[in-house]
């Protein structure tokens, strides 16, 4: 008799969990090694204290029961069995069917090196941004077409920001609003899955306060992760262009996007 998807998943979770409990030794989580342990790795009281969630329910969370737990009990198992990225990653997908949260990039001082070399092997227009659309990278081509991030401040220097506060834009960008509402989507469900909430509640205020535009669009509650689309640009110095971009994710910072513009071709 086959197990219903459910079942299935739940038991997996169960195995998972046992076997990365069983791998961690006492000394590894800071705990005496005691005598007489019969089991190997850490017992499930253990697991629970240390990550400070009840026993009952981490007990029966690793016993397959059906039962709903928070993001923060999962991050704090998650820290507690030291778990892989790609390890907490297939937690959250076994106990809460969706991947987790995005955790904090690496620290910024390496980034940017570590980008330009991928930016710079790249002929065609194309910046890094986080996750809040704040741009750290790009590449010489991104500056010939659209003007030199250098010069922007590096506090100003804002995807959303700029499209909502530089004049330039809304002139360049022939279909300006429907490029400001998908991004204005892609930032909601950003900030909804972010661990630094309060640095997205600060754009979005800062926005709300200088721009009615914004406040239009915000409140409109579209979420959307596209991350590809067309954009017509257009200036005195470089003409009319049409570009299909495309956004990849560069692996091991998953906070980090590369957008890539190409020209359609006889645009």
């Amino acid at each position: 008799m086959k197990r219903a998807p459910e079942t299935g998943m739940r038991q997996e979770l169960s195995e998972f969990l046992k076997t990365r409990r069983a791998r961690i030794s006492p000394g590894d989580a800071g705990l005496p090694a005691g005598q007489g342990r019969r089991i190997r790795g850490l017992r499930r009281e253990e697991v629970a204290a240390l990550a400070g969630v009840g026993l009952t329910w981490y007990t029966w969370l690793e016993q397959g029961r059906e039962i709903q737990v928070s993001t923060g009990f999962l991050e704090n198992l998650a820290r507690t069995l030291k778990l892989t990225p790609a390890e907490r990653a297939h937690l959250f997908a076994l106990a809460q069917h969706r991947a987790p949260p995005l955790p904090r990039v690496a620290a910024m001082a390496t980034l940017p090196e570590r980008l330009q070399i991928i930016l710079d092997a790249i002929d065609k227009p194309a910046y890094a941004r986080n996750n809040r659309f704040d741009v750290v990278a790009w590449n010489a081509a991104n500056t010939r077409m659209f003007g030199d991030f250098a010069s922007i401040a590096p506090a100003q220097r804002n995807v959303i920001r700029l499209l909502f506060t530089r004049p330039h834009y809304r002139r360049t960008i022939e279909n300006w609003e429907v490029d400001a509402r998908g991004l204005i989507a892609k930032l909601r469900l950003n900030a909804a899955q972010a661990p630094d909430s309060e640095r997205f509640a600060a754009l979005i205020s800062e926005l709300s306060a200088i721009s009615a535009d914004f406040c239009r669009l915000w409140a409109e509650h579209d979420v959307s992760d596209l991350g590809e689309g067309v954009t017509r640009f257009s200036s005195p110095r470089q003409g009319a262009t049409v570009f299909q971009h495309f956004t990849m994710m560069p692996e091991g910072l998953p906070d980090l996007r590369i957008v890539v513009y190409i020209p359609v071709a006889g645009s």
